[in-house]
């Protein structure tokens, strides 16, 4: 049994406490400089008795045997307790994004290397069911030549929601709508569209939420190097609520949409080959979840689990968490610039754009 420690107490730390339980890991610690917050967490999954609390995630590192913990920080701390854990010996599941900026996450992804650790980037939306099913279709080239594909991400998110952590919406600490709340759906749509990029132009703008510095509306045009299109349209905005979050994919000899809460329900999927029936694939690829956040985060520690007793980088490594921080950076370059931005990039952050917004 791995020994377990989450550090981040905050809403989404739910998630991993119940995976981390479902997978039979011993929750050794928690760590988190607000005492309440590891508290309810520890009572919630009537852990208090048997889970040490620290206050300093260094404290915790030098006093307890752990293999694995989870990063649930806000974002703008993944990066330097990501580095500190890793120069501990700890594998690591890191909360998306994985870093604020490019140098960062190469710091990261370079220093597990050189430690032969597991670095998982949590994009735990991969594991949908959904999804899964899809991305099968991708590699077994049931699309015949893949044309465009499309992200649409229409939700909702106020001022009580910035109110409750001060560090939403900042530069330093989050980013906006398209670093926070779309970035699942936006890795989805790279890595289902063969993951190069040759290059991308964007706008993004702050409508409705002067109230914080970054953006709340993102569209944006993705070129691929194997000649396909991505459409890239982000906001939280939508009233009064949670609309939708949709991928699409279009190809020469199949069509397929993915919709629900969290891409978790097939809603299109027809193909030339005729190998399957529609019917029957939208009813059995097809989940509930209670939130947003889905049902990935069970299979992803189940799939870091092995990859670490099979010394094997995970199904969702740190370059794909990367590949997805490089595409929300591009977008913010394209949009401040007005230019198009081509990708590779070495390097960006952002805290490159403090002030786009002057409220």
């Amino acid at each position: 049994m791995l020994n377990y420690a989450i550090v981040g107490c905050g809403r989404i730390s739910h998630n991993h406490f119940a995976a981390a339980l479902e997978n039979e890991l011993k929750i050794v610690a928690v760590a988190d400089i607000l005492p309440g917050a590891m508290q309810e967490k520890l009572d919630t999954y009537d852990l208090s008795d048997r889970v040490k609390q620290y206050h300093d995630y260094r404290e915790m590192l030098a006093n307890e045997n752990i293999d694995l913990i989870s990063i649930c920080t806000e974002s703008g701390k993944h990066a330097q307790i990501a580095l500190d854990c890793l120069d501990a010996g700890v594998n690591l599941i890191v909360e998306k994004p994985i870093a604020l900026s490019l140098e960062d996450a190469d710091r990261m992804i370079a220093k597990a290397e050189e430690k032969k650790l597991v670095l998982c980037a949590c994009h735990q939306n991969r594991f949908n069911k959904s999804i899964l099913k899809i991305r099968e279709a991708v590699e077994n080239k049931r699309f015949g030549k893949l044309l465009h594909g499309a992200a649409h991400i229409r939700w909702n998110r106020g001022k009580q929601y910035y109110d409750q952590a001060p560090w939403r919406g900042t530069w330093a600490q989050d980013g906006g709508a398209l670093m926070n709340q779309c970035i699942h759906n936006i890795d989805l749509l790279r890595w289902m569209m063969g993951d190069e990029i040759d290059e991308v132009f964007a706008y993004t703008d702050q409508l409705n939420h002067e109230y914080i510095e970054a953006e709340d509306l993102g569209l944006a045009i993705i070129k691929f190097k194997n000649g396909s299109y991505g459409l890239i349209e982000g906001t939280t905005n939508i009233y009064p609520k949670n609309l939708e979050e949709t991928l699409y994919l279009f190809g020469t000899e199949g069509t397929v949409k993915a919709g629900g809460k969290s891409v978790n329900i097939i809603e299109e999927w027809m193909f030339q080959d005729g190998l399957d029936d529609p019917v029957e694939i939208k009813e059995k690829y097809h989940e509930n979840p209670p939130n947003v956040y889905g049902f990935g985060h069970n299979p992803l520690f189940t799939d870091v689990i092995s990859a670490i007793k099979e010394q094997r980088k995970p199904y969702i490594d740190g370059h794909d968490g990367r590949n997805a921080l490089e595409l929300v950076l591009a977008i913010y370059q394209s949009a401040a610039t007005g230019k198009p931005v081509k990708l590779p990039l070495t390097k960006g952050s952002t805290l490159d754009f403090v002030g786009r917004f002057c409220n």
